[in-house]
């Protein structure tokens, strides 16, 4: 008890003077989530409202495939995008196993279903209200979905947001590819692992406190770009 008690007193010490290795781990953390949400976002909002205004045999298929990659264990897109990098796979000769570029890979095939599936459900539901106008207004396919895209954006927001929550606390993929490397690919979750192995406590903990703040802004950002507790709104 008393060895909790001193590492969370280092950990706020740490927090409050904001010590230079937290701050590298935590920058680190938010380059390669972020890079990999806007990645998988600019590749999802478009599918998601595609697969929303289009009518083709197999959508039903595709968009349950879809739905069962939201569950898509992180553990084996680690090890199937470390074959895919390693010098024995077709992307060997590229080098990036073991670094940043490795880690936002993974990061965008995880969250990358998660995005566009929250996308299509809220889209799909705009493009029944949407649907009569838009098609006696003769638009084509592209300026449908760029309508949907634009007035949705509340809600493409909040999948969005959704997708940095999944990618911020990630760990398993990004500890295969990335190998968790001392100021190259070491990032806030793979350093919590790490530090606690060691007994290094304060950092663990520091670690952690940072990661669940990050948590709550992410919900507060939610909350507040998305208005989903106005006063007339329950």
């Amino acid at each position: 008890m008393n060895d909790l008690s001193q590492g969370l007193a280092e950990a706020i010490y740490r927090v409050a003077t904001l010590d230079p290795e937290l701050v590298d781990i935590t920058l680190r953390s938010l380059q390669v989530t972020v890079t990999a949400v806007v990645i998988a976002a600019a590749i999802a909002l478009p599918l998601g409202a595609w697969l929303a205004v289009t009518r083709f045999w197999a959508r039903r298929y595709v968009i349950a495939v879809l739905n069962a990659l939201m569950g898509l264990p992180p553990v084996v897109v680690g090890l199937i995008v470390y074959v895919m990098l390693s010098r024995s796979g077709p992307f060997g000769v590229l080098g990036l196993l073991f670094t940043p570029t490795a880690m936002i890979i993974a990061q965008v095939i995880i969250v990358t279903p998660l995005i566009a599936s929250v996308a299509h459900q809220a889209l799909r539901d705009l493009w029944s209200e949407y649907h009569d106008l838009l098609i006696s207004l003769n638009t084509t396919k592209r300026q449908r979905i760029a309508t949907l895209l634009w007035d949705g954006r509340r809600a493409l927001l909040t999948a969005c947001l959704a997708g940095f929550g999944r990618a911020i606390g990630e760990v398993g993929a990004i500890m295969i590819v990335g190998g968790n490397i001392d100021n190259v690919t070491r990032v806030l979750t793979t350093a919590i692992a790490l530090e606690t192995g060691k007994g290094n406590f304060s950092l663990a903990l520091g670690l952690g406190f940072v990661l669940i703040t990050l948590a709550i802004i992410l919900n507060l950002l939610i909350h507040s770009l998305s208005r989903t507790e106005r006063s007339n709104l329950w």
